[in-house]
């Protein structure tokens, strides 16, 4: 039995990463998992919002405005130290956390939530925890990512273009006429987007007079990025309406590829890096040494939202130990497990439960949704797919109910996404 040789496997590897974006589900899922995190977050923070990041805030906005000077970074409430608009701000950052999580017009969305995410937290530093610093890595990442190839609105109207074209060329040519060739062509170009060219010139005027008036930060990357992005969009736009089966539109979808790729992989060294870090540095702990670190958060009273839960399991020296070792265990074990498929499941289920149990017994619901939102990236492509497609069918006993007929049942086909390759087992899936 012959082997591929080194050169054909690495071909097919280049070919891999180049002619597809890996992981659609899951960077899906981290897209729906963050921008939800955070919408909930600010929702619940809502009558508190002022205190945190508003005019009120103790970190007044002169002595964030001179920290914020002082490091460099990026928060547009700087830009004025009026009521309105820090109000105006806020709900910018719950609308685009919302549009965000439905996959609507993506990738403008994401660098919306980039931008308020970093404006919110630069505002106040003092404010958050572990989970803040997990959102605000996974709100960069996702701007250079393809998080909107399933499970969004973007990838259902792409489904709808894909279905009108396919239609026009279905038709048969006895019924054509003699300007079919023109209308042909014109039909198979994507609808217009009234709605995403508004908002790419809005953003381009936002852009102009941040730049203008220097509020942008205090270095020369941040601007260059938000250009290259604004302008990339653009060009893409153009190239996927007028030349759309040509060389630079093959050559955008390479790049956006690779880009989206070394970024997933970004994140998964990200998430593995946050828990070998946590769980080498509480193997040096005496109290996680000896077993017993879990029972005093279950003792502080900001810790336990459920008191006779808590108690309940602290005074369980067995149930404490375990949970104390075995959380160190997973902790350091996931990173050495990722290319045992089996074992890596068993631990991400384990890590997701664990991450549960903090929402539940210490009352960090944030942090833990934020978690289990970046462990999503490793969870098996075909769960994914089967969960998607529960939901769906979900949604058709429900719209059957109540008397309305889905667009997938009325002809319409599956979101799938546009790539190549021959499955199997990778990181991701």
């Amino acid at each position: 039995m012959s082997t591929a040789s080194p050169g054909r496997k690495l071909a097919r590897g280049v070919q891999r990463i180049t002619s597809s974006a890996l992981g659609p589900y899951q960077s899906a899922v981290i897209r729906i998992g963050f921008s939800a995190t955070y919408l909930l977050f600010l929702l619940r923070e809502q009558p508190h919002r002022h205190e945190m990041y508003g005019p009120d805030a103790p970190w007044h906005w002169d002595m964030a405005k001179q920290l914020i000077s002082g490091n460099d970074s990026l928060s547009v409430l700087m830009w004025s130290d009026s009521t309105v608009w820090f109000e105006t701000v806020y709900a910018v950052v719950l609308l685009s956390a919302a549009l965000l999580m439905v996959g609507w017009h993506t990738r403008a969305m994401s660098v919306l939530f980039m931008v308020g995410v970093l404006s919110l937290q630069n505002r106040s530093i003092f404010l958050g925890d572990g989970g803040d610093n997990v959102v605000h890595l996974m709100a960069i990442y996702l701007v250079l990512t393809r998080c909107g190839q399933v499970w969004s609105l973007d990838a259902r109207r792409a489904a709808r273009t894909r279905r009108a074209e396919s239609g026009a060329e279905a038709e048969p040519k006895s019924e054509q006429g003699p300007g079919a060739r023109s209308q042909d062509a014109g039909a198979a170009r994507p609808a217009s987007n009234v709605a995403g060219t508004i908002l790419w010139l809005v953003l381009g005027l936002v852009l102009v007079v941040a730049t203008a008036t220097d509020g942008l930060g205090g270095t020369w990357w941040l601007p260059t990025l938000f250009w290259v992005l604004w302008i990339g969009h653009g060009v893409w736009w153009a190239v996927n309406r007028y030349a759309p089966q040509s060389e630079p539109r093959m050559l955008l979808d390479v790049l956006a590829n690779l880009v989206h790729n070394a970024t997933l992989v970004v994140i998964m060294a990200e998430v593995c890096l946050i828990y070998a870090t946590a769980g080498w540095y509480k193997i040096q702990g005496s109290r996680w040494q000896d077993g017993t670190a879990l029972y005093y958060p279950l003792n502080l009273d900001y810790f336990t939202p459920w008191p006779a839960l808590s108690d309940l399991l602290a005074s369980s020296g067995v149930m404490v130990m375990v949970l104390t070792y075995g959380t160190v265990i997973v902790q350091v074990a996931f990173p050495f497990t990722l290319f045992n498929r089996r074992v890596k499941n068993v631990l991400l289920v384990a890590m997701m439960c664990e991450h549960a149990g903090i929402a539940l017994l210490l009352g960090l619901p944030f942090f833990s949704m934020a978690m289990i939102a970046a462990d999503s990236v490793f969870l098996p492509t075909v769960f994914l797919v089967w969960l998607g497609g529960r939901v769906t069918l979900g949604r058709q006993l429900l719209f059957s109910r109540t008397g309305q007929v889905p667009e997938r049942q009325q002809g319409g086909e599956e979101e799938v996404p546009q790539h190549s390759g021959s499955g199997g087992h990778t990181l991701v899936g």
